[in-house]
């Protein structure tokens, strides 16, 4: 099996990752802010994006190769992605996904931040959306006894 790595991707490397939304056929593009998190092998398997928002992040652009699903790399790269986050992680998905992302510690929510709030509005116009967040606590290792580990 290969030995897969879940990290951050710099800015130099940004258009690998827009390649790889195209190679997939998806219409994601990188974000232009944020923090680019991807999965790989040889490769980019994996994606997703984080950027900061007041009261925490916003997750977008999160897309696994389709002959790597199945194998909870998802999983895998939105914990190493939200290991160090603090506060709320906020996401808008289909709401075909709510069960997946609920299997990810979201859950579905309608206080969003002001800006992501405007967001949503505008998007669901267009697309049935669902709104979810997560709580994280303080990052791990920044205080004895302060674990999300179950």
């Amino acid at each position: 099996m290969t030995t897969l790595r879940y990290c951050l991707l710099t800015e130099p490397e940004r258009p690998l990752l827009n390649k790889f939304y195209k190679s997939q056929g998806s219409p994601m593009r990188a974000a232009a802010q944020g923090q680019l998190w991807v999965a790989r092998a040889e490769e980019i398997i994996a994606a997703l994006c984080l950027t900061a928002v007041p009261g925490g992040h916003w997750l977008t652009g999160l897309w696994v190769a389709q002959a790597f699903r199945g194998q909870h790399i998802a999983h895998r790269l939105i914990e190493a992605a939200l290991q160090h986050c603090e506060g709320a992680v906020w996401l808008f998905c289909h709401p075909d996904l709510t069960p997946f992302y609920q299997r990810q510690g979201f859950s579905p929510c309608t206080d969003l931040p002001a800006t992501l709030a405007e967001r949503f509005e505008r998007y669901q116009r267009s697309k049935p959306l669902v709104a979810m967040a997560r709580l994280q606590s303080s990052p791990a290792g920044s205080s004895p006894g302060n674990s999300t580990s179950v």
